[in-house]
């Protein structure tokens, strides 16, 4: 039997099922935090709302302005050294920063664009896309940025392990348990 992780890294495209696993790893006592609440606070106190493009503009500014691990950096300092999941790693300087902590794992998630719209349309949060040709353009700015953006294409070829999550939530506890 593997030792487990005593941190697991969440990339991937939106609407893969990363918030799915982060919910399965809290469940198995993992406390949970997100990159994007480091960017939800930052917006609150700018009285901004949390649209997608307020999240990445954000990001990236903050990326800019302290560091591309910035948001790294920040997360980690709350979780006081207990085992924890961390969802929405965009940057490979995220990643650099997390992999020099003991025991880090990274899991990249996708699934078909179709199947990740309609998730993306049921959770009724403001994703700056109301269509899919408008949700497959804001991914692609996501994708491919530089080295103070989104890199979210780089990240997932940096996982240690990738599911892709078409089925069921079971069908994706399977795949989190294969992984881990």
């Amino acid at each position: 039997m593997k030792t487990p992780p005593t941190l697991i890294g969440l990339t991937g495209t939106n609407g893969a099922g990363k918030g799915e696993a982060a919910l399965y790893f809290e469940s198995k006592g993992y406390a949970r935090y997100s990159l994007s609440d480091v960017l939800r606070d930052e917006l609150r106190s700018r009285g901004l709302e949390a649209s997608r493009d307020n999240l990445i503009r954000t990001g990236n500014e903050l990326r800019e302005r302290f560091g591309a691990d910035i948001l790294a950096r920040r997360t980690t300092a709350k979780t006081a050294g207990r085992p924890a999941v961390i969802d929405s790693i965009r940057n490979l300087a995220e990643v650099a920063f997390f992999r020099k902590q003991n025991g880090f794992v990274l899991l990249a998630f996708d699934a078909p664009l179709d199947v990740r719209f309609r998730r993306v349309a049921d959770r009724g949060r403001d994703e700056s896309a109301g269509t899919l040709d408008e949700f497959q353009r804001k991914e692609n700015e996501e994708r491919a940025g530089g080295t103070t953006g989104q890199q979210l294409e780089a990240c997932m070829a940096a996982a240690d392990c990738l599911i892709v999550n078409g089925g069921t939530i079971e069908e994706l506890h399977r795949k989190l348990e294969a992984c881990i």
